[in-house]
């Protein structure tokens, strides 16, 4: 794409463009995603919490893959 930037912007490089629109596109998803629960549960109701994973599993499970992609620091 070869667009000018507005009148009072600055240009970004090709591969800035590129990473602009890559993210914007995994936020459009995310929030597609989302979406589409809060209407799963707009229509069927609440699940039942004992079926459900209690959020602070979730979020140790998440810290943890985070610190194992960080490796070790010494």
């Amino acid at each position: 794409m070869s667009e000018q930037p507005a009148p009072g912007r600055k240009p970004v490089t090709p591969k800035g463009a590129d990473a602009l629109r890559a993210y914007a596109a995994r936020q459009r998803s995310n929030a597609e995603e989302l979406a589409a629960v809060l209407e799963d549960i707009a229509v069927h109701g609440l699940p039942d919490p004992d079926s459900t994973t209690p959020w602070e599993v979730v979020r140790d499970r998440r810290l943890a893959e985070l610190a194992a992609g960080r490796g070790h620091v010494a």
